[in-house]
């Protein structure tokens, strides 16, 4: 089930962390998610614990620094939005180069920026050291919707298809001279969007009457069920214990 290709985010390893089965990994990574919201803002040391604890997790995984980092980029978004709030946020204020920013939204930053940096880079430790495809049968193992499983399956595998079949439109345009060079131009564009939907909707028919006519009832065949034993769970369990440790060490202090 899946898709069989490896994506951008993988990186092929024989590592300890690699070789744990995808749903240990998936609770694993979502618990410590839950226990890094949980934590306290003003709790700033325990952040830099949790990023320790990443830290040894990557390198367990053998993960470069480098590579880690450069996937982090992705959520440049969040911190502009972050850096807005101390400008844009009511109450107290205080004098920082002398610049007048807001008590709480200079908390309400640091809330973001440590909490989402954590997560994604949770995340992007998870998908560099599990393939797409062990990830959805993960999701499977751990009794998620399957009609969710089978969404996230073909939107992996058909996503591809889809990009490629916009590229070769965008091919098309230029070789008739058109250019988009403002808002004049954006009818051409809506007509390309509108069709690029059509295409993807007829070729979503074809696919599932394919699937209907070779026996498809609902649910995906599962070829190779992936079975974790208690010191699989154990090993995973580490990361989330030791921030869970971390954090009611915040609560108490």
């Amino acid at each position: 089930m899946g898709a069989g290709h490896a994506h951008k985010l993988y990186r092929h390893g024989h590592s300890p962390v690699h070789a744990l089965p995808p749903h240990c990994k998936l609770a694993a990574a979502f618990a410590f998610v839950v226990v890094v919201v949980s934590t306290s803002r003003e709790a700033v040391w325990a952040f830099g614990l949790y990023a320790v604890l990443l830290a040894a997790v990557a390198a367990a995984a053998r993960i470069p620094a480098g590579f880690l980092l450069r996937r982090l980029l992705i959520e440049v978004p969040f911190v502009a939005f972050a850096v807005l709030m101390p400008f844009v946020a009511q109450g107290e204020r205080v004098e920082v180069l002398g610049m007048s920013l807001s008590v709480s939204g200079l908390w309400g930053a640091w809330n973001v920026l440590a909490k989402g940096t954590l997560g994604v880079a949770a995340s992007v430790l998870l998908a560099s050291t599990t393939e797409l495809r062990a990830l959805l049968l993960g999701l499977q193992q751990l009794k998620l919707p399957p009609l969710l499983v089978q969404i996230a399956s073909f939107m992996i595998r058909y996503g591809d298809v889809i990009t490629d079949e916009l590229r070769r439109m965008s091919i098309a345009r230029r070789s008739r001279g058109f250019e988009a060079r403002g808002i004049r131009h954006w009818g051409v564009l809506a007509k390309t969007a509108g069709a690029l939907f059509i295409r993807s909707y007829e070729r979503g028919e074809r696919v599932h009457l394919a699937m209907v006519s070779r026996g498809y009832a609902g649910s995906m065949p599962v070829i190779d069920e992936v079975v974790a034993t208690r010191a699989q769970w154990a090993y995973a369990a580490v990361l989330p214990a030791a921030a869970l440790a971390v954090c009611l060490m915040g609560w108490t202090l």
